[in-house]
């Protein structure tokens, strides 16, 4: 089959190391595409997001996200791996900062000179809000949760004990249930001394979150950007800092440095892995069409 190549990579976002983080497969893109197109070529790569970079005239990128079953309008890892995909492909320099238009407005995203491999973006931050715990999740997820919220982003949030073994905690997230199933964050503090917990770019976490959305096709999310994102800002009160830095505890762990620049805004430094660099051939497939209108900021 021939026909044009478009450049993918695949980065494991939020990892200091190879077949740790989350993965995410990023396409540029040299035109509009249509979004069975789009959806199609995420289902294939199986990855929790597939990011689509697509060149504006005015210059920058716009950006959307595909998990294997669905568009999302927000995501984390998935926007530090298209940062670090444009580095890769020499598209925005060391030290350079770039907004990328997205469903969600323009996003503003970092690569940094030092240390390589390392990315910034600032997403939508806060907006929990008090919510009582379903009467059904204290008996499947096997503790009782200490305070439970809702938010904007549609994610429920449970702060659970810090006796509990969150990282060994086993439930089938399939049980879930409709307002949990967009995406569940079971998140605790981290006690005991901090030279025993894991460390992001040097600095030990100060709280872990585990990320369940089976409503968006993912089971359990290894490393989520929108819900430290989320999180964020209460651990930033909480805590009483300026920078905290958030762990997740998954299969496929990995972490990253939250502050807040601004209010109701989220700072997010990370480090990548590159797993692999391609080609894919789009012969035989539509090349047109596509309403990239709902990337604000474009």
């Amino acid at each position: 089959m021939t026909g044009p190549r478009l450049r993918a990579v695949l980065v494991e976002a939020f990892a200091a190391q190879p077949c740790q983080g989350n993965g995410a497969a990023v396409v540029l893109l040299e035109q509009p595409m249509p979004d069975p197109w789009l959806q199609a070529l995420a289902t294939s790569f199986r990855q929790s997001e597939t990011a689509f970079l697509l060149p504006q005239q005015s210059g920058g990128w716009a950006l959307r996200w595909f998990t294997p079953s669905c568009e999302v309008p927000l995501c984390g890892h998935a926007t530090l791996a298209a940062t670090l995909a444009l580095g890769h492909w020499e598209l925005l320099a060391p030290g350079m900062s770039v907004s990328l238009a997205s469903r969600s407005g323009p996003l503003a995203v970092s690569l940094l000179a030092d240390p390589s491999g390392t990315a910034s973006l600032v997403l939508p931050g806060g907006g929990l809000e008090s919510a009582p715990c379903p009467e059904y999740l204290p008996a499947l997820i096997g503790c009782q949760p200490l305070q439970f919220w809702g938010s904007a982003l549609g994610y429920r949030v449970a702060l659970l004990d810090e006796a509990v073994d969150l990282e060994a905690l086993a439930f089938d997230p399939g049980a879930l249930q409709a307002q949990e199933r967009p995406g569940l964050v079971l998140m605790q503090a981290f006690s005991g001394d901090s030279a025993d917990r894991p460390r992001v770019l040097g600095q030990s976490a100060d709280y872990q979150l585990r990320f369940f959305a089976p409503g968006l096709g993912i089971p359990e999310d290894p490393v989520t950007g929108s819900a430290h994102a989320l999180v964020a800002p209460w651990w930033l009160t909480t805590l009483d800092r300026s920078q905290v830095v958030g762990w997740q505890p998954s299969a496929r762990r990995g972490g990253m440095l939250c502050e807040s620049p601004a209010a109701d805004l989220v700072r997010l430094t990370g480090s990548g892995h590159l797993l692999w660099d391609g080609l894919i051939n789009a012969g035989g497939m539509p090349l047109a069409g596509g309403d990239w209108s709902v990337c604000k900021g474009c």
